[in-house]
């Protein structure tokens, strides 16, 4: 997933920024995965501190990960595989934040935007929803594999730095910027639809029927919201458009990720229908604003996973899933309000503290590229490379 989204991203910037973005979005597979074997994993599932964090010297690089005892909610499978697969999520929930920043951020502080982020945001989320004893858990929210956790963390994360870092100059000047390589973005958004069965289907943390239906929900709300993106769009007096079709996949893709596990097929063809003209409209009325989140991540992943939490309080079965609830279509309207107050928590927590990750980042490194910089591109300015039609050279400078 994570090179399906550098491709993703890297594919609808400029073709000065392509390689920029795609390595932010890369490079958070080393950071966080060092981070994770030290400290990450028991920060998000070791012994809880009051539901509110994980105790960080419970699985301290990795100690007793390999003992043989399973997590206590997955126990068919080893600890050690569960650790690796819950290092996926933490590692693509940073990278999803590149979209709005990129074009404009210096590749330095980014880096350390991922470190504080893992640390004070994914960390405490991760505890609050997945652990047993995490208070979320404890209050009955279901977020089947990162509706909260991933996108809607990731989203409002998004935003904040759009909002801190301010307008690049083309926005400004409201210069639009044609996509570097639209053939990446398909790639993209291939390598993530497919990875994404394991991003879903594994959160069923066995190979079983549940694993099974989580991916077909998943496959049926993406390409709902594929064809509800596109042919929306078409109704709106444009053309159907590779761009169109992908990003409404992924729009369905980020939709289902809570209740992948929780809802039926016919209802997960609803949540990608309505969830892409959702978030197609917060695209269009976002291009109207001055926001500048380059690559749409607030209204794609934050409010689609905003959406897709709500559904799940509607949509959720407990015939598709024991362990889950019933939800407001089948008369438990508490639980509703239950998704309702944890996506509200999340919402707040998130953009918060990572309106404080940017300033303290600013206070300690240059957080933005200066104005030649951004005139030259980052390809060149920050890594001495440039992508130049489908061919990456060294740059001038080096």
């Amino acid at each position: 997933m994570t090179p399906g989204l550098a491709f993703f991203y890297g594919g609808m910037v400029h073709r000065k920024n392509v390689i920029s973005t795609m390595i932010k979005s890369v490079v958070a597979s080393g950071v966080v995965t060092v981070f994770w074997v030290t400290v990450g994993f028991s920060l998000c599932f070791g012994h809880s501190l009051n539901g509110f964090i994980g105790n960080p010297s419970t699985y301290l690089f990795m100690k007793g990960v390999n003992s043989g005892a399973p997590w206590s909610l997955a126990p068919t499978i080893p600890l050690g595989l569960f650790a690796m697969f819950q290092l996926m999520f933490a590692i693509i929930t940073p990278g999803l934040v590149v979209g709005a920043v990129a074009e404009r951020i210096k590749f330095t502080s980014y880096i350390l935007f991922i470190v504080l982020f893992s640390i004070l945001v994914y960390a405490p989320i991760a505890h609050w929803t997945w652990h047993p004893d995490g208070f979320l858990f404890k209050m009955g929210a279901l977020d089947f594999a990162g509706g909260t956790v991933v996108h809607i963390s990731a989203g409002c994360a998004a935003l904040a730095g759009a909002l801190v870092l301010k307008r690049r100059k083309s926005h400004i000047e409201q210069i639009e910027i044609p996509p570097a390589n639209i053939p990446y973005v398909l790639i993209g958004t291939g390598l993530l639809w497919f990875g994404w069965f394991g991003f879903n289907g594994g959160s069923a943390l066995g190979a079983n029927s549940l694993a099974v239906s989580a991916i077909t929900t998943t496959n049926t709300a993406a390409a709902s919201a594929g064809l509800s993106w596109m042919f929306f769009d078409v109704l709106r007096g444009k053309k159907p458009s590779v761009l169109g079709f992908c990003i409404g996949a992924v729009v369905g893709l980020v939709a289902i990720t809570p209740s992948a596990g929780f809802v039926a097929v016919p209802q997960s063809i609803f949540i990608g229908f309505i969830t892409a003209i959702i978030s197609n409209l917060a695209v269009y009325y976002k291009s109207k604003s001055s926001l500048d989140d380059t690559l749409d991540v607030f209204p794609c992943h934050g409010i689609g996973g905003m959406v897709g939490m709500l559904l799940t309080g509607v949509f959720a079965n407990k015939s598709v899933n024991s362990l889950g609830v019933d939800g407001l279509l089948y008369g438990n309207s508490s639980f509703f309000v239950t998704q309702l107050k944890a996506l509200l928590i999340v919402v707040t927590f998130s953009f918060t503290m990572s309106i404080g990750i940017f300033k303290i980042i600013s206070i300690m490194l240059p957080l933005r590229v200066s104005s030649e910089e951004e005139e030259l591109g980052l390809d060149a300015t920050q890594h001495n490379e440039k992508y130049l039609q489908g061919t990456l050279i060294l740059s001038e400078k080096a």
